[in-house]
């Protein structure tokens, strides 16, 4: 796992770490049962505080992607062999979409039809 954050970014810290995370278990190189590192090691690697971390394993906690338990740290769960699975159909999708023509822009516009609770 290699975990990738922009310090002049405009995304909080934590938010990127997290998103770099969901990023490993979409593609598929985080798996269920996967141990992540201590967030004390990952604060030290990139040079920021270990709450920051903790913030964001607690919020992939919150979604359902990481399990964290004391003594055993954070595991990816289950969820993310079904994250890996809806990025294929995403991505089959995206290929669909340009074979057909249509932008991004609609693309995007139609997807989040769909992903409005009404």
């Amino acid at each position: 796992m290699l975990l990738r954050i922009d310090p002049a970014s405009e995304v909080s810290l934590f938010a990127q770490v997290a998103a770099s995370i969901r990023s490993d278990a979409a593609s598929g190189r985080l798996r269920p049962g996967d141990r992540l590192p201590a967030a004390r090691e990952v604060a030290g690697a990139l040079g920021i505080n270990v709450h920051t971390v903790l913030h964001a394993y607690q919020e992939l906690r919150d979604e359902g992607l990481l399990d964290m338990r004391r003594g055993r740290g954070a595991v990816v769960t289950d969820a993310a062999g079904d994250l890996a699975s809806l990025r294929d159909q995403v991505a089959q999708l995206v290929r669909s979409a340009r074979a057909k023509g249509v932008s991004p822009d609609v693309l995007a516009a139609l997807v989040k039809e769909f992903t409005h609770d009404d």
